[in-house]
């Protein structure tokens, strides 16, 4: 029993290693500087926590930030920020596009994605909804590879831009926890899952503004 018991997790451990190199294989290649980033039609920046006041936790903000830089240097014209808005009184979105306006993006250039609940849903929405193909994909390293990994397997063309800004004090717990969500990608990706919640399509040639005020009571 116990031999079939060090066997079994043997084979569980090379397995989840050999998925997490498949994921840092795939990712690594496309992970770009300001300087080495070709220029793309739109940014997706993924959402995180927002405070009960509306201000985003630290790992919000530097995603945020990196994203303004984006559209100012001139690389993206558009941003797209996808979060949970799935409670009246919680909202990522609506304090990611405000964020963004106060780093003096055009608020005609904010999309905002209500139904981001996570990261598949949100590169899923981001082709499905809005019709995006070619998007650099905006957050931290740790989460970043997996986020290119899911971009490449639905079809994307992806380039990652890190927005390692600060120091995060629990960032071996969320690198620990990538094990598991690489798992969760590849089962969706496997079967091809659809989110829960999908809608209209939205164009990204139009302005961003019609995106601002809905909820995932109403027309998404």
């Amino acid at each position: 029993m116990l031999l079939s018991l060090s066997a079994s997790t043997l084979a569980a451990g090379l397995t989840l290693g050999g998925l997490r190199w498949k994921v840092h294989k795939t990712a690594e290649p496309l992970i770009r500087s300001l300087e080495t980033l070709e220029a793309s039609p739109v940014a997706l920046i993924f959402g995180a926590y927002v405070n009960a006041d509306g201000v985003p936790c630290p790992v919000l903000q530097d995603r945020l930030e990196s994203g303004s830089e984006l559209y100012h240097s001139g690389l993206v014209k558009k941003l797209i920020a996808s979060g949970d808005h799935s409670a009246r009184d919680y909202d990522e979105v609506k304090a990611m596009g405000a964020y963004l306006e106060k780093r003096g993006v055009n608020k005609d250039d904010i999309f905002l994605d209500h139904a981001g609940f996570d990261t598949y849903d949100s590169l899923y929405r981001a082709k499905a909804i809005f019709g995006a193909e070619d998007i650099v994909l905006v957050t931290q390293t740790f989460h970043l590879k997996r986020a290119l990994f899911i971009g490449r397997s639905l079809g994307l063309r992806v380039q990652g831009f890190p927005s390692d800004r600060r120091r995060i004090s629990q960032l071996k717990r969320l690198e620990a926890r990538e094990v598991a969500a690489n798992v969760k990608a590849l089962w969706d990706i496997l079967r091809k899952r659809q989110p829960a919640v999908l809608g209209q399509a939205v164009s990204l040639e139009g302005p961003g503004t019609t995106t601002h005020n809905k909820r995932l009571d109403g027309d998404l």
